[in-house]
């Protein structure tokens, strides 16, 4: 793969989770986070190699460490503010609020707030884009916020009688 995007982000020097931005500043796919941070730690487990060791390699060093502790962070708030809407898609799916909340080894009321409080931030920022006039409103119009709602109030072993995903 070669854009402009890509090759802008494989050049970057990543050292804080707020570098990890596209040039534009949009966000950055997982896949190329985990391969840049691949990347890093395969240098750092080179620098344990012996000083005679036969191959030519690329050992790390303090920003390789640095990168991988920014990334780790990138890739920890990206998949946290995905969590929620993959709650979402798994019940719209078929899965119970037992099954989400094994899955995120957590209890079912848990996983139901986690939802909820999406929910709720979804429709808040639906509603202040209408009142600021937005012709494209972000998150969750009335229907959909409903239909949200309407998710949490299944009981932990029941499953959604629809699976429609929007």
């Amino acid at each position: 793969m070669s854009t402009p995007e890509y090759e802008h982000w494989t050049g970057l020097a990543v050292r804080r989770p707020d570098d990890v931005r596209t040039i534009h500043g949009g966000p950055v796919p997982l896949a190329w986070q985990m391969e840049k941070r691949v990347a890093h730690v395969d240098r750092l487990a080179n620098a344990t190699l012996p000083a005679d060791f036969p191959h030519p390699i690329e050992r790390g060093d303090a920003g390789d460490a640095l990168a991988v502790l920014a990334l780790a962070e990138s890739i920890r708030r990206d998949l946290a503010a995905q969590r929620s809407g993959d709650i979402r898609t798994a019940l719209q799916l078929g899965a119970s609020w037992s099954e989400v909340a094994d899955a995120l080894d957590t209890t079912p009321h848990e996983a139901r707030t986690a939802l909820r409080d999406w929910a709720d931030g979804q429709h808040r920022l639906y509603t202040g884009d209408i009142e600021q006039g937005r012709a494209r409103p972000l998150g969750l119009d009335a229907d959909r916020y409903a239909a949200v709602l309407a998710l949490t109030e299944l009981d932990d072993h029941d499953r959604a009688t629809t699976s429609t995903h929007d």
